[in-house]
């Protein structure tokens, strides 16, 4: 072999000094360098439930999938939980395809909470090692999973009251009944708000806030909610089950529809003049809402480090706490969906990552 590589080196050297060059040649290919630099390192993974196609829960995987990296203004987020929202299954199962699509494999999950585990360029209110909570952006998502991308202006301060499970039930939640309720119905002290389906997801977070905002709060829930609704502040409950709601409730300021159906059109009867119902789940007749002169808006929440912060310091306060129905192990993401497709959950549902 020495004799058939030492013309390729330079003549000026002497043959010990050409051998002795060879030598490290040799030596560096036995560990791996060989003559063009390092060798490939793998690339990092984690593990993560993804889907690779639309469709129902067994299209959740719980599988190897490549660890992200932080770009500029963004936190890779160790994940400790991640929350399950009803848009997750409706995403899975292929409901906002044209509207909302995703490159396969797919990790979802919008709610997180965790540990920052690196930052990347540019980001400066949060480090190392800070706890963090945030609602990531629904054309992205990755919650699911053991590490996770938050931008900057997604994440705030976890709550000091909290730990990981109470605080990843809170981001897309909390933040969607703020915004349905402040930022778009401009809902005031002493005005009144009908919040149907009170013991969910965001029907709990409203009613806690509307009340802290100083409104008088109905809802609606099944007979078997209707104490816990009671607890987090509602001045009446209405068993929708038993009774219509629209032959009880008259001349509300702000209906929040988080149910759909017939309950959104239902709902322009109890409207007083001039009030708006907000939407998240129907599709309104505006002619309906027209004709009795009130106004009805849709609204899909936006993530809101800001706003984010500021339900932080009322769950810090006392003013409004997270509930917790179920805790599962991020593998059991298929069980989680499927308990909130049943559309029976008090509050919400969290998959515990790590």
């Amino acid at each position: 072999m020495d004799n058939q590589l030492l013309p390729c080196l330079p003549t000026s050297l002497s043959k010990l000094s050409r051998l002795a060059v060879l030598g490290a040649v040799a030596a560096a290919a036995v560990i791996g360098l060989g003559t063009h630099g390092a060798a490939p390192v793998p690339p990092a993974t984690m593990k993560a439930v993804r889907i690779h196609d639309y469709g129902d829960g067994s299209k959740l995987v719980f599988e190897d999938a490549p660890k992200p990296s932080p770009a500029k203004g963004e936190l890779l987020v160790k994940v400790k939980a991640a929350g399950v929202n009803p848009v997750d299954w409706k995403i899975r199962s292929g409901m906002f395809r044209g509207g909302l699509e995703f490159t396969m494999p797919a990790t979802l999950g919008f709610d997180v909470a965790g540990e920052v585990a690196e930052v990347g360029e540019g980001v400066k209110r949060f480090k190392e090692g800070d706890k963090v909570f945030a609602y990531l952006a629904l054309n992205r998502g990755g919650g699911y999973a053991e590490y996770a991308i938050v931008t900057e202006k997604e994440a705030a301060a976890m709550p000091k009251e909290l730990d990981f499970v109470k605080a990843a039930a809170t981001p897309l939640t909390a933040l969607t009944a703020w915004q349905c309720l402040f930022d778009v119905a401009k809902l005031g002290k002493g005005q009144t708000v009908l919040v149907h389906a009170g013991a969910g997801g965001v029907g709990h977070f409203a009613v806690q806030l509307a009340k802290w905002k100083g409104a008088r709060v109905i809802a609606t829930a099944s007979a078997a909610n209707s104490e816990f609704v009671k607890s987090l502040g509602a001045d009446e409950v209405i068993d929708y089950k038993a009774v219509r709601f629209e032959e009880v409730v008259k001349e509300v300021d702000v209906v929040l529809d988080t149910v759909g159906e017939d309950t959104t059109n239902r709902s322009a009867a109890v409207l007083k003049k001039g009030g708006i119902l907000v939407s998240i789940a129907g599709d309104p007749d505006p002619a309906k809402f027209a004709e009795r002169g009130v106004r009805v808006a849709m609204h899909l929440v936006e993530p809101n480090g800001e706003q984010l912060a500021k339900i932080g310091k009322l769950i810090e306060s006392g003013d409004i706490k997270p509930h917790v129905s179920q805790e599962l192990p991020l593998k059991d993401a298929a069980k989680a969906h499927q308990q909130s497709e049943s559309g029976r959950t008090r509050g919400k549902i969290v998959l515990v990552v790590g």
